[in-house]
C-alpha cells in the first residue's frame, strides 16, 4: 500500500479538501487526541512541577475539561475528530505531536519519549479512515509536532532540542519541505522547554505571542525582521502554557481560562478571546495547542 503522497524532488500535489498552509488561517477541521487514558507522567518537566507544587490530578474534572474545549471548538464552527483510544498511551491526547499538516497533506512523526512511541498507529489508521492523502512518514531520528510550525505561506519553522525534535528527525523533513520550493527555519534550544509552541505561537496574520525572554535574541530579530509582531509573554505565564493557544482565524483566538496576562492582551489588540478551562491539562504538561491538530485551514 502506498503511504506517501510527496514526490521525491517536489512538486507534490496540494490537497484541497485538507490541509494548511499558515498557522492562522479560519479553521475548518482540527483533529483532537483522546483523554481516556490520560494521566500525568514524570518524564515531563511541566508535570514533574504541577506534582512538586502539590496539584494533583482529577479524572472527573479532567473530562469535563474536555468536554468544554471540544464544544468551544464545535462552536466556533470547526468541525472536530477524536482519535481512537490505545489503552498503553496516556499522552495520546496530545495530538499535535503524532503528526503535523502540510499543505500537501500529514506527516506522521517519530516521538521520543517511550509511553508515546506507539502514538503513530492510531493517527496513520485515522488519516487511512478519512481518506487523507499522507504526505509522508519520518523514519530517521524523531520529531514531535509541537516543535513544527507552518508559521505563514511559504514558510515552516521547526524547533528542535535533540531530544523531542531531533537533528535526524529536522534534516529529513527539512529536505521534503525545501524541495517544494517552502523556506525551512530551525531553531535550536534547551529540551527543559519541551516543545517549541511552549515558548510561541501565532495569534493572526503577522502577530504572535511569544516569551522573549525564554527565546535567544537572534531568532526574536528573525521573527521581528519578517514583520511579525511579537506580544510579550512573562516567564512565569509561560510556565503555565501562557504561549500554548490555537489561531481559530478571523481574528478569534482558543486560550485556557486562566491565562489572564494573555487574554487580556489578545482583547486589547481587538482578538475574539474563547476561553474554555483546561488547568488538568496545562498542569500535566499540554496546552490547547498540545491537544489539536489541524487538519483544514482556509488559506492564510
Amino acid at each position: 500500500m502506498k503511504f506517501a503522497n510527496r514526490i521525491s524532488g517536489g512538486k507534490s500535489p496540494v490537497l484541497e479538501q485538507w490541509g494548511m498552509d499558515s498557522e492562522y488561517g479560519v479553521l475548518e477541521k482540527v483533529l483532537i487526541g483522546p483523554m481516556d487514558h490520560y494521566n500525568w507522567q514524570t518524564g515531563n518537566a511541566m508535570s514533574r512541577r504541577s506534582l512538586r507544587l502539590g496539584r494533583e490530578f482529577d479524572h472527573a474534572v479532567a473530562r469535563a475539561q474536555y468536554q468544554e474545549m471540544v464544544e468551544a471548538y464545535q462552536q466556533a464552527g470547526v468541525e472536530t475528530h477524536i482519535l481512537e483510544a490505545d489503552a498503553s498511551l496516556p499522552y495520546q491526547l496530545y495530538a499535535r505531536d503524532s503528526s503535523v499538516m502540510t499543505p500537501w497533506g500529514p506527516i506522521v512523526t517519530q516521538m521520543y519519549s517511550p509511553w508515546r512511541r506507539g502514538e503513530w498507529k492510531a493517527v496513520l489508521e485515522f488519516y487511512q479512515s478519512q481518506q487523507i492523502p499522507v504526505y509522508d512518514i519520518v523514519t530517521a531520528g524523531t520529531l514531535e509536532g509541537g516543535d513544527f510550525m507552518v508559521l505563514e505561506p511559504g514558510l515552516i519553522l521547526c524547533g528542535y532540542t535533540g531530544e523531542r525534535t531531533s537533528e535526524e528527525g529536522l534534516a529529513q523533513v527539512k529536505a521534503w519541505v525545501e524541495a517544494e520550493g517552502w523556506e525551512f527555519r530551525s531553531y535550536k534550544f534547551d529540551p527543559y522547554f519541551l516543545h517549541l509552541d511552549v515558548k510561541l505561537a501565532m495569534l493572526a496574520p503577522k502577530l504572535a505571542a511569544a516569551c522573549i525572554q525564554a527565546l535567544e535574541q537572534e531568532f526574536v530579530d528573525w521573527l521581528q525582521g519578517r514583520g511579525i509582531e511579537l506580544i510579550d509573554i512573562s516567564y512565569r505565564a509561560m510556565l503555565e502554557l501562557g504561549c500554548n493557544v490555537v489561531a481559530l482565524g478571523n481574528d478569534r483566538v482558543l486560550l485556557p481560562f486562566d491565562n489572564l496576562e494573555l487574554k487580556e492582551k489578545c482583547r486589547a489588540r481587538g482578538l475574539t478571546v474563547i476561553d474554555p478551562d483546561v488547568s488538568m491539562f496545562t498542569s500535566g504538561g499540554g496546552g490547547v495547542h498540545c491537544m489539536c491538530q489541524p487538519l483544514k485551514r482556509q488559506p492564510g
